[in-house]
């Protein structure tokens, strides 16, 4: 006995027409776009110098105060006792930028006093200042 297998309609009937229709807009719109960018390039100008020039975007600066376990207060990998910290938080920027900001990295076993200390120099000082924690 012979087994007849038919073959399915639905492939038949599927049109790729519009998919060839998307590809095409999205390759003129790419390709209007490039033509864009290198116009703003293209012209062969000579800019000016300005000595006091900054750039528009500028990497946010931060100073990382450590507090261990035993409370002591570290920057840059030096120890620093609660005096020291002050000048150095003044003076950690000549010319402070929005988004310059001191991050506190407190050790869990830290006394929570020590951590409050840098928080409270750091809103005395007008700093902007953000603890770090661990996900779980």
């Amino acid at each position: 006995m012979a087994v007849k297998i038919r073959k399915g309609s639905a492939l038949a009937s599927l049109s790729i027409t519009p998919l060839v229709d998307v590809v095409f807009l999205l390759l003129i719109f790419f390709l209007v776009a490039t033509k864009f960018d290198e116009e703003d390039h293209a012209l062969d100008i000579q800019l000016p110098e300005a000595s006091e020039a900054v750039p528009i975007w500028s990497e946010p600066q931060s100073l990382v105060v450590n507090v261990n376990r035993l409370g002591e207060y570290f920057i840059s990998g030096r120890k620093i006792s609660q005096e020291e910290m002050e000048p150095i938080l003044k003076n950690a920027w000549k010319n402070p930028v929005e988004d310059s900001s001191v991050i506190i990295r407190g050790d869990a076993r830290a006394p929570f006093g020590t951590i409050v200390t840098v928080a409270d120099l750091c809103r005395k000082l007008d700093i902007n200042y953000s603890t770090i924690t661990r996900e779980e």
